[in-house]
């Protein structure tokens, strides 16, 4: 077994520091002084075989500063009495940080706590969990404390991030911060004024009463006879949410598609209009009673992820139909037949017969390893014949 050297205690010392255990007791957390630190040490057998080398080990640990080294008499059947080190302690946080070259960043760090303990006392104990996420910080941590004070004399209100007039503070500094403002506003501000079905940073503005970036839709009328807007009849059309819900027209099919250049070249289709999908989040689409009425397809990858997004899809829209993604479009263009990477594998519940046994094919890789048709791959040919065969 290998015996414990000198640059193993102060390993374990670097330890300590690096869970920022060292800096707790400066934050007014529990102090782990005296820290013993683990030593193991020669046995018996190798004080016959290895003598020199223990007397070696022994002297080297002897020579350690800052650190206190307690020995022990041992009564061996051939060497007789013999005093080797027992146990190692590092007795004080000075002696610590002089062993790990630290002194200089504790000192920064008291420095932030003192600056807290004036400022904002209720953020002491976040100190004392994070010392060493605070220290990252040590730069801007009087601007985050001055984010806290403006945040507990204005809860939730109710403008952009970017409109916080604090001197001194930097207009993106906020939205740089969300991470940590997280963690610092939830240990200080009333209740009230924290939103606590929201979270995350995409949450922050909502969770703390800021006014948020209005969602977007955007669309394409296919229908050269509708009129959407006043004197608008076609182009690339983006509205607020709360615009598009109001919309009123004789739309019956709407198209979703993922991909840019198809929602662009998307042909004319009467009663029609096209929309840029989103992936995974539809929630723009929620509360709208005109679109509810109308006939939805969805044109996504042929693949585990496009199907998913159709079923994701079908939780607000049941009736939801897919287009351009069957078995029949899948084989027609094997040519152009892409790499899918991370497949999803688990079940979809909402999809139809011939679209889940599709997708059993594809996430079972019975096709072909993680196969995948981007719908950008499909052609425009293909498109135009599966829009005159629709009722």
């Amino acid at each position: 077994m290998t015996w414990t050297r000198p640059a193993d205690l102060v390993a374990q010392v670097r330890k300590a520091w690096a869970r920022g255990a060292l800096l707790v007791p400066l934050a007014g957390g529990e102090s782990p002084f005296p820290l013993r630190l683990k030593l193991r040490g020669p046995a018996s057998a190798d004080l016959v075989d290895r003598f020199d080398e223990v007397r070696t080990w022994a002297a080297e640990l002897g020579l350690l500063r800052h650190m206190r080294i307690e020995t022990r008499q041992f009564r061996h059947r051939v060497r007789g009495i013999s005093t080797l080190p027992h146990e190692a302690w590092v007795d004080s946080l000075g002696d610590a940080l002089a062993l790990v070259g630290q002194t200089r960043e504790a000192g920064v760090f008291a420095h932030m706590v003192q600056l807290t303990r004036d400022r904002q006392p209720g953020l002491l104990g976040w100190l004392q969990a994070r010392p060493m996420q605070a220290l990252a910080l040590a730069s801007d941590w009087s601007h985050l404390l001055d984010v806290v004070a403006w945040m507990q004399a204005h809860p939730r209100p109710g403008i952009y991030l970017r409109q916080v007039d604090i001197h001194g503070v930097h207009s993106k500094f906020i939205e740089r911060h969300r991470g940590v403002l997280i963690e610092l506003f939830d240990s200080v501000l009333q209740e009230s004024a924290i939103d606590a079905d929201a979270g995350g940073v995409t949450g922050f503005q909502r969770r703390y009463g800021f006014a948020a970036k209005p969602d977007r839709v955007r669309f394409r009328v296919l229908d050269p006879a509708l009129s959407l807007l006043p004197g608008v009849t076609s182009g690339d059309i983006t509205l607020d949410v709360d615009s598009f819900r109001a919309l009123r027209c004789g739309v019956t099919r709407i198209f979703i598609t993922e991909n840019e250049t198809n929602f662009l070249a998307f042909p004319a289709v009467a009663g029609s209009l096209a929309l840029f999908g989103a992936g995974y989040g539809f929630e723009v689409l929620d509360g709208n009673t005109w679109l509810q009425q109308s006939r939805l397809y969805y044109w996504g990858d042929i693949d585990t992820h496009g199907f998913a997004i159709l079923d994701q899809l079908r939780a607000r829209f049941p009736d939801a139909q897919s287009f351009l993604m069957d078995r029949a479009t899948l084989m027609a263009f094997e040519s152009v037949w892409g790499w899918e990477d991370n497949p999803l594998t688990r079940d979809l519940l909402r999809l139809r017969e011939e679209e889940r046994r599709l997708y059993d094919d594809l996430r079972d890789q019975r096709i072909r390893a993680n196969l995948r048709l981007e719908q950008e791959f499909i052609g425009f040919d293909r498109v135009r014949s599966v829009l005159a065969g629709l009722d």
